[in-house]
């Protein structure tokens, strides 16, 4: 959920394109980030500081393979009436386990992902949601086959 409304200029926009897909792995890759986008080091901070303050980026961070590291994931989908649903996202959005929580123009509303070491622990994490924003059932769509593509959500304008 968006904290406030951010403008978005060119180079935000290149930015979040940048930092989806070709991170750098080096000693200071904010300095690496600013010398492509010709900005220093600290703007680079700054930019992405505000962007994920205004909600705009929830999360910066690696993606791993939850499954070689001994986890589990599901993908999770509820009915939340409109009343409840700053609570539900609060309650959801509180668990680390969470690593995308969005809204849809759907019955099923509110769709987000689970990761934790046991279906168990996924289990009571749902439970816990559930109790905590006054909603439920969750449903729990564990995967039962693996389909990896990238995904990649560019922010540039067709002009830019």
């Amino acid at each position: 959920m968006k904290l406030e409304t951010v403008f978005l200029d060119a180079t935000d926009k290149k930015l979040i394109t940048l930092i989806q897909a070709d991170f750098p792995i080096t000693d200071r890759p904010y300095a690496a980030i600013g010398e492509k986008l010709g900005v220093l080091e600290e703007e680079v901070i700054r930019r992405i500081r505000a962007i994920m303050e205004s909600g705009e980026i929830r999360r910066l961070g690696a993606s791993f393979d939850s499954r070689q590291l001994g986890y589990t994931s599901t993908l999770c989908a509820a009915h939340v009436p409109p009343e409840k649903l700053e609570t539900a996202v609060a309650a959801i959005n509180s668990y680390h386990n969470v690593t995308h929580n969005y809204e849809r123009n759907h019955y099923y509303n509110v769709w987000f992902t689970v990761i934790a070491p046991s279906r168990l622990r996924i289990g009571e994490i749902l439970g816990e949601i559930e109790e905590r924003a006054g909603i439920g059932p969750i449903l729990d769509l564990p995967a039962t086959r693996l389909f990896k593509i990238q995904v990649d959500l560019p922010v540039l304008e067709n002009d830019e």
